[in-house]
């Protein structure tokens, strides 16, 4: 096919690239600079600059690249400082879920391109009830009102996206990659252990995340699948596992309320969050993972 890949040079697009090339797709990727385009096309794409704010922009490329299906994995995380106001953080990606995922669907629509693939994120959005991991039938959670924008420009994108007939992939924590704000925070011992650790996080190695994109061209929208690994995990497992991976120091424990008096009402994200189960990705993808289990990928991603 001729694939579209908006926001080729981030954390999943990298990854993305080389693996479209290897299956022969013909990639087209866009970046926000012209200074990445020799960095793209190394990937093996067709570099073009775009911003995706701009509607106009966005139908030219669309008409210039004439896709057979486009992949939107534009965002705006790298180097994001996370706070008790995630709208705030949030701000310019959720402008990216909501504006950009507007404005890339439409452009979708006039050039007749009906294959579309959007990133979109399943940690911390399932209801903090039932069991320990949910599926994409699940019922997604209430946020508090610093977490509403984000949490709903989310929902958008996962809405927008599947009522064009398209496939969301809703990722799991990203890991692997170059730049992670969490893996710096966990490296700098600033991601303490709240409580018992007991909040439940899903994992993806950016490579397998990338290689379940490939396989969701040949599916059929519209569709939400969870691309996680097969362990979601309490933090109380995981985060230490991260750390000695990282060489870093063990990570604090920090008593929930005195995690409460600086997170306020995002707590419970934290300390009450589900984990994603990947069944209806591996079952009607064919998808196979490199990383089963964070317990094998932390060392290989991080180890020295």
């Amino acid at each position: 096919m001729r694939v579209l890949v908006v926001g080729a040079g981030g954390a999943i697009g990298s990854q993305l690239v080389p693996q479209l090339a290897e299956q022969g797709h013909q990639v087209t990727g866009t970046s926000r600079s012209a200074d990445r385009a020799g960095y793209l096309r190394s990937l093996g794409a067709e570099p073009a600059v775009l911003d995706v704010l701009d509607a106009g922009a966005v139908r030219a490329a669309v008409a210039a690249a004439r896709p057979d299906a486009i992949i939107y994995q534009a965002t705006a995380l790298t180097g994001i400082s996370f706070s008790r106001n995630m709208d705030r953080a949030f701000a310019p990606t959720n402008r990216l879920r909501t504006e950009g995922t507007d404005n890339l669907l439409a452009a979708a629509r006039e050039a007749g391109v009906t294959r579309f693939i959007a990133q979109s994120f399943a940690p911390f959005r399932y209801a903090h009830t039932g069991g320990p991991v949910k599926d994409e039938n699940d019922p997604l959670f209430d946020p508090p009102p610093s977490a509403r924008q984000m949490v709903g420009a989310m929902a958008y994108n996962d809405e927008a996206v599947t009522a064009a007939g398209g496939i969301a992939l809703r990722y799991g924590g990203f890991y692997g990659d170059e730049h992670n704000a969490m893996i710096e925070a966990v490296r700098k011992r600033q991601f303490p252990m709240i409580g018992n650790g007991g909040g439940v996080m899903s994992f993806i190695h950016v490579h397998d995340a990338a290689a379940a994109t490939v396989l969701a061209l040949d599916a059929d929208g519209p569709a939400i699948y969870n691309v996680t690994d097969d362990e979601p995990a309490p933090v109380r497992d995981w985060l230490p596992v991260l750390a000695a991976a990282l060489g870093a120091k063990r990570p604090y424990r920090v008593p929930a309320w005195v995690a409460g008096l600086l997170m306020g009402k995002l707590l419970p994200m934290m300390t009450e969050a589900r984990g994603a189960s990947n069944a209806k990705a591996k079952k009607e993808l064919g998808w196979t993972l490199r990383y089963p289990s964070w317990r094998e990928g932390f060392p290989a991603a991080y180890a020295r």
